[in-house]
């Protein structure tokens, strides 16, 4: 029987202005004004329409499941125009029962409808359009026609049972979110009941006996809560550490305080048995000692970083110096661990604080990361590497993070031994939120020249992504190696503490944010705009000034010969082969190097250096020639911190003109100016962003520090500043691009009289009449 169009349900014919819209359940009715013009030329195959319920309380069971695993559904999907009601039946079933007409229904309402009679889709259906389904959960209906031709079935019966699979599958979807929601929510209620039975089972800290949680302090209650957290850390670090060693973990003695040990031992008692750990492969005890040593050393240097009067004073140039009295009575017991300080040792405590425009979790990563360590501070560390990791953190950041590193620190300059030390750095993010970065020395007692106590920084976040950093560094030195005119400046804690950690970060953080930003100011004449452009020329400079720092100190990496009968301070000279190193020209490398006390300020032959109009006063290679700025960088408030690139303009018409990369920069600990030749071509490329890694560079320049504390006397100096200046001078000279000939005797004797004559130029240029004397 055939029945006309217009008792088709009007979600499967189009939206009227009087029908219900796509997707509405109300839909589905029967009983539906015509939607066509009237004709009854429109009809529907009547087995094909008897699929359509028409109402939703014949659809059959809804939990049931079908032929090919597709369950009875109750919802539909919603990105589909067909009803509920349409959706109610399983996609693997066929209606082929005869429709009872309207018109027979409203004559006799008492009247039964006939029974349907179902029947399933073939396996063969059901597989070919799972097999489509997992290649396409959505097909149009170009692909339903196809797939209803290729399996004797009607577009419309594809569609059905398309929609009731999306849905099986939504249902299976929420099914396992819920499982895995009641799983998570009884973790978490487990981890509550544990936490009241530990609450409810807490001691009086006066008697011993049971107490209520409502008797604590919040103090008390705190310390409580931190001490089981600081325990829990331990043990978890100690099990990482074995973990790594590839050996069992053996428990060890867990101190219910860093600093309250156990009666007559020391907590620094762990220092004596970290002494020379890891030199071989640790055992299980030694690694229980580096993970209690590293928490004694957060401890103490949290408390030295927060404590001020009488364990620091303000001495007369606004530095705080350390009381050493008041030290050994808070931290120090004489029965055990490091003690007082070793006999030929003498020690260098400061502590400094600065605001720097740097994130904490970038400063973290900054310090955890030996690659960007080096970086950031390459004046400061010659050579720095990660020996043993025992704990890369927790929650995907450096709480917790455990490291044996070792580091050669450094002063610009070849008449101050560099330091290597030996120790683990531990990082810890506090309950108020902020982060503490410790290192302390793992060295053994005997033969020691530089052994650091408990130092490192307390990071806490301030507004608008900047962040307040107090560094403490406590050292304990052999510092007899160091030349006269430098023992102020050493002795005094400026050469390697606070001042100059704190310094050089706060530059740095203001280097990187030039880098980044975007809203650079076009009207100065030769600022370089480019994003990209920037970001290349900075990191040449970088390279530049890392290259430059590394190559002046007296590392033990470098064997200086000094040469005699020169007219400067003892120059010394150094070779390096250069062979495929795309960021060195190839051949022999002349370094040279001298350092000289100046009776003028530091700022005045800082200014006087890295102005491009007196180069012509200093610099012998520029003959004399017109130096002119052709673009720069700032890269921070101080106007002298920048990057530039000088273009040499020669009187000469038969020499081409050369192009200069100088990087100057300053802050508290001291000033850098530092250049080197470029080649034109490749700095046309560094300009439009190319990769600087493969511009050949040979950098000279001069490190400025002040001659010490001025105006002070500083106990373990012995001497006082005067105001001057020190000024290491260094250049890099290719003097043979084969770097298998041998150095000869003249090109020495030129680089040594290249040098001596710059230091008599700067002396001249830069000494007013009647200088102080210098430090003796």
């Amino acid at each position: 029987m055939m029945i006309p169009a217009r008792h088709m349900p009007s979600s499967m014919i189009g939206r009227s202005s009087g029908g219900a819209p796509y997707g509405s359940s109300s839909a589905l009715s029967l009983g539906q004004p015509n939607l066509l013009d009237g004709s009854n030329q429109h009809l529907l195959p009547h087995h094909l329409l008897e699929q359509i319920p028409a109402r939703a309380a014949e659809s059959g069971d809804n939990n049931g499941s079908v032929g090919g695993g597709v369950g009875m559904i109750r919802g539909r999907d919603s990105m589909d125009p067909l009803g509920d009601e349409f959706e109610s039946r399983s996609g693997s079933e066929n209606v082929d029962g005869d429709a009872v007409d309207n018109a027979e229904q409203e004559q006799d309402p008492n009247q039964r409808p006939r029974k349907k009679r179902y029947h399933r889709h073939t396996q063969h259906q059901i597989q070919e359009m799972e097999a489509f389904f997992k290649e396409c959960p959505h097909p149009d209906d170009k692909q339903r026609k196809e797939l209803s031709r290729e399996l004797g079935l009607e577009p419309l019966q594809v569609k059905f049972w398309f929609q009731n699979k999306r849905t099986q599958m939504k249902n299976q979807h929420e099914r396992h979110e819920n499982s895995q929601l009641r799983a998570d929510n009884d973790k978490l209620r487990a981890e509550n009941m544990r936490y009241k039975e530990a609450l409810s089972s807490a001691s009086c800290p006066n008697c011993g006996g049971p107490a209520a949680l409502g008797e604590m302090s919040f103090d008390e209650h705190h310390l409580r809560v931190e001490n089981a957290r600081l325990r829990d850390e331990i043990d978890r670090i100690s099990a990482i550490a074995a973990k790594y060693v590839g050996k069992p973990m053996v428990p060890f003695p867990v101190l219910s305080s860093p600093l309250a040990a156990a009666p007559g031992a020391s907590a620094y008692d762990v220092f004596a048995g970290a002494a020379s750990v890891l030199q071989a492969p640790p055992d299980d005890k030694q690694q229980g000692v580096v993970v209690e040593l590293a928490v004694a050393a957060m401890e103490e240097l949290l408390r030295m970083a927060r404590l001020d009067d009488p364990l620091w004073a303000t001495t007369v140039d606004q530095a705080l110096a350390l009381d050493e009295e008041e030290y050994a009575r808070m931290f120090i017991d004489p029965r055990g661990g490091l003690g007082p300080k070793q006999y030929g040792l003498v020690s260098e405590a400061s502590r400094d604080a600065a605001v720097v425009i740097m994130t904490p979790a970038s400063l973290v990563e900054i310090l955890m990361d030996v690659n960007q360590y080096a970086a950031v501070f390459s004046s400061i560390v010659s050579r720095a590497a990660t020996l043993e990791v025992l704990s890369t953190g927790v929650a995907g950041c450096y709480d917790g993070a455990l490291q044996v590193m070792s580091v050669e620190f450094q002063v610009p300059s070849p008449l101050v031994p560099t330091r290597e030390s030996y120790f683990v750095r531990y990082c810890k993010r506090n309950a108020d939120g902020a982060w503490a970065v410790v290192d302390v020395s793992l060295d053994g007692l005997q033969g020691v020249k530089c052994r650091r106590r408990p130092s490192g920084c307390l990071i806490q976040e301030a507004p608008n992504g900047y962040s307040k950093v107090t560094w403490v560094e406590h050292v304990e030195v052999d510092d007899r190696s160091v030349h006269n005119i430098y023992k102020p400046l050493v002795g005094s804690g400026l050469a390697f503490g606070a001042r100059r950690w704190v310094g050089v970060l706060g530059r740095q953080c203001e280097r990187l944010a030039s880098a980044m930003a975007s809203n650079i100011p076009t009207s100065d004449i030769g600022v370089i705009t480019s994003s990209e452009g920037r970001k290349s020329m900075l990191k040449l400079a970088e390279r530049m000034v890392a290259s430059f720092c590394g190559g002046v100190t007296a590392s033990v990496a470098h064997q200086w010969t000094t040469l005699s009968g020169s007219g400067a301070e003892d120059v010394r000279v150094m070779t390096r082969k250069s062979v495929d190193d795309p960021g060195r020209p190839p051949g022999i490398v002349l370094n040279a190097a001298t350092s000289f006390w100046l009776p003028v300020p530091p700022k005045r032959v800082f200014d006087f250096l890295r102005d491009e109009t007196s180069r012509s006063e200093w610099d012998i290679l520029s003959n004399g020639g017109i130096v002119q700025e052709m673009a720069h960088i700032a890269n921070g408030r101080d106007h002298g911190n920048c990057v530039s690139l000088l273009r040499v303009n020669s009187t000469n018409s038969n020499q081409s003109n050369m192009l200069i990369l100088q990087e100057s920069c300053t802050d508290a600990s001291g000033s850098y100016v530092i250049y080197a030749p470029v080649d034109v071509v490749a700095m046309n490329v560094v300009l439009n962003g190319g990769d600087p890694d493969y511009v050949a560079l040979l950098p000279s320049g001069f490190a400025i520090l002040p001659d010490g504390p001025a105006g002070t006397m500083h106990a373990a100096a012995g001497a006082t500043g005067t105001g001057g200046s020190l000024l290491t001078v260094a250049f890099q000279i290719l003097v043979d691009s084969v770097p298998t000939a041998k150095l000869s005797l003249g090109s020495v004797a030129t680089v040594n009289s290249l040098i001596a004559c710059t230091v008599e130029r700067i002396k001249t240029a830069v000494i007013s009449n009647g200088g102080a004397s210098p430090p003796q």
